[in-house]
């Protein structure tokens, strides 16, 4: 009961946010339309909508991160974590409580994102709605690497390293604009080394419907996934000690 009641008050923390909520939700749809709009205009498929999409997904991802890490942020920043801190809720619980209200979100976020290349004229399949469910995974890790740096950082702090420096990252090393191939060499391997460019390429072989391909990759984002939670919660749990 108190980890419900504790979700459901940062869902209404989130909810007293409406233009980032807005924000985060709404600009990878307008790189979407953007992006069409160049390809509508280009006599070669630089932005095909099957391929575009699935990057968009996970680009839109990084601002999710960014939410979640400004909550628990500012939470510490202030004297609403002290009073909780004497609670019986565990660190896991804590971290848990921010989770859930973000991962709505996120689905949402997907979900608005694939109707817009509907309507923009990505055929209707069963795939997409796989890859809409194989967003779960990639969002918990996004998810978990805000709360991460909202447990080091304070919420000025977040603003860049999320703002700035994730959504660049997850741009440029996620392969959503252009085929990473393009670059090749040690930058290629960089950006297979971290999660984003295969959370990417799940969802293209999702879409595509090669489903025995998704599973290099999720274990990938799966991995990263646990190991950055298992850390934001030993940090969490630190932090409360010192009751920070």
């Amino acid at each position: 009961m108190k980890l419900i009641v504790f979700a459901g008050r940062n869902a209404k923390e989130m909810l007293r946010d409406p233009i980032n909520l807005g924000f985060g939700i709404g600009f990878p749809i307008i790189l979407l339309l953007l992006l069409t709009a160049i390809q509508s205009n280009v006599p070669v498929d630089i932005f095909q909508l099957d391929k575009l999409t699935p990057g968009i997904a996970v680009f839109g991802l990084s601002f999710i991160t960014l939410f979640s890490a400004t909550l628990i942020s500012k939470d510490r920043s202030s004297s609403f974590l002290a009073r909780l801190f004497t609670t019986p809720m565990s660190s896991a619980e804590f971290i848990l409580g921010y989770t859930l209200p973000l991962m709505p979100m996120a689905i949402v976020q997907a979900i608005i994102c694939y109707i817009t290349a509907i309507i923009l004229g990505m055929e209707i399949t069963p795939s997409i709605i796989i890859a809409i469910i194989l967003i779960i995974p990639m969002a918990l890790l996004f998810i978990s690497l805000g709360l991460l740096c909202g447990s080091i950082f304070n919420d000025k702090q977040v603003g860049g390293i999320c703002g700035a420096l994730l959504t660049n990252l997850t741009a440029w090393l996620s392969g959503a604009w252009f085929d990473l191939d393009l670059v090749g060499g040690a930058f290629k391997k960089v950006a297979y080394f971290l999660p984003f460019v295969h959370g990417v390429d799940m969802g293209k072989a999702a879409i595509s419907g090669n489903y025995a391909d998704i599973f290099p990759h999720i274990w990938w984002i799966l991995g990263y996934g646990i190991v950055i939670t298992v850390i934001a919660i030993y940090v969490f749990s630190k932090r409360m000690k010192h009751g920070k």
